[in-house]
């Protein structure tokens, strides 16, 4: 039965986070599970007097199939499709829905393969990580995402679109009087249990995501000064989730904005390996501030867990060139850290601005 939600939560992917317009080509990714918002975002896009192609794939994979990654020769998986790299360099936007039958499927695929095809496809990604191309990635309620969230598939359905279908006008200002702080504001300190961590946003601008390139929105975010992190970040109160794998008790030693000693409580083999997936993988990305009121708890789904009202993440590699970011790196990994704890708090040139992930601005 159709849910009147999908054509909601379509109509916001298409005019909103991405702005169709006529005769725009749009590559709109996904697969099967997610069919009931993919048909709903190609008749949105069609109404819109624009060109919906439809790249539909058996695991969610928007460049290639998994399937081929793990079974090509590797010298060819680290050359990217021609045709693929016409279509990301030609294409006008891109929709991506992320409606998984298994949230770990690709944790067998090895590492080098990983590293390859992302490698690959680092040069035609460019104009998304510009922001040259006008991008969305959301996701579809599916049991296995629900399953992860410890949740029932229906009441999976009404957390994501509660988190999705707001008032992003309402939020954008809300969260830009903060972003504001944060901009006039030289150093960030980030301190609770075993964290004690200065980052540098001299010269750099904060931006808010209210109807933008991730859906749910609900955080604001900038690149830090790439050697300015030093000291030490724990992120002991949930896993951390990439690309199929999960880790536990993440703990980063920063130097000079290069992390210099690193370890987990568990799978701490591939914490190292993936540090080592390149020069920039050790350095930060993005620094970002959760604050959606919609998301108050952990969904083992980063999209989500990144804007939980009163976290802080951190990713690391590669950085974002529109505000600034010069890291580069075939990995961005958003990490999430609880600041509503007991004794949290973030300052900024060395005065609180938040304190057990409430606002004092």
């Amino acid at each position: 039965m159709a849910d009147p939600r999908d054509s909601q939560l379509a109509e916001l992917l298409v005019d909103t986070c991405v702005g169709v317009q006529p005769g725009w080509q749009v590559l709109v990714a996904g697969s099967p599970p997610g069919r009931p918002l993919l048909e709903e975002i190609v008749r949105v896009i069609a109404e819109r007097d624009a060109y919906a192609l439809l790249r539909l794939t058996f695991d969610d994979s928007t460049i290639a199939s998994r399937t081929w990654v793990r079974s090509a020769p590797l010298d060819r998986v680290g050359v990217p499709a021609p045709i693929d790299q016409h279509a990301l360099a030609t294409c006008d936007a891109l929709i991506s829905v992320v409606s998984p039958e298994n949230t770990r499927d690709a944790s067998d695929v090895p590492a080098e393969r990983t590293a390859a095809i992302q490698a690959a496809y680092r040069p035609a990604l460019e104009r998304m990580f510009n922001h040259e191309l006008a991008w969305v990635g959301c996701q579809y309620p599916t049991p296995a995402l629900a399953q992860d969230a410890g949740m029932s598939t229906r009441e999976f359905a009404d957390f994501l679109y509660a988190a999705c279908l707001r008032d992003w006008d309402a939020e954008r200002v809300r969260m830009q009087r903060y972003a504001d702080r944060f901009d006039a504001a030289d150093e960030v300190r980030i301190v609770g249990e075993g964290t004690d961590l200065r980052l540098s946003l001299a010269g750099r601008e904060m931006k808010v995501d209210a109807g933008g390139a991730n859906m749910p929105g609900g955080e604001f975010f900038g690149c830090p000064v790439e050697d300015s992190a030093e000291g030490t970040i724990a992120f002991t109160e949930f896993p951390a989730v990439y690309l199929g794998h999960e880790l536990s008790g993440i703990r980063l030693r920063f130097e000079s904005g290069k992390v210099v000693d690193a370890s987990a409580d568990a799978n701490e083999a591939y914490l190292l390996e993936t540090l080592g997936s390149d020069e920039g993988a050790r350095r930060l990305g993005e620094l970002g501030i959760g604050c959606n009121p919609g998301i108050t708890r952990y969904m083992r789904n980063t999209l989500f867990d990144e804007k939980i009202d009163g976290t802080v993440h951190l990713a690391l590699g590669n950085g974002l060139p529109d505000l600034g970011g010069t890291n580069v790196s075939r990995i961005h990994w958003d990490i999430v850290k609880d600041l509503r704890l007991p004794g949290t708090r973030i300052e900024l040139d060395g005065v609180p601005v938040q304190r057990d992930g409430e606002w004092l601005i």
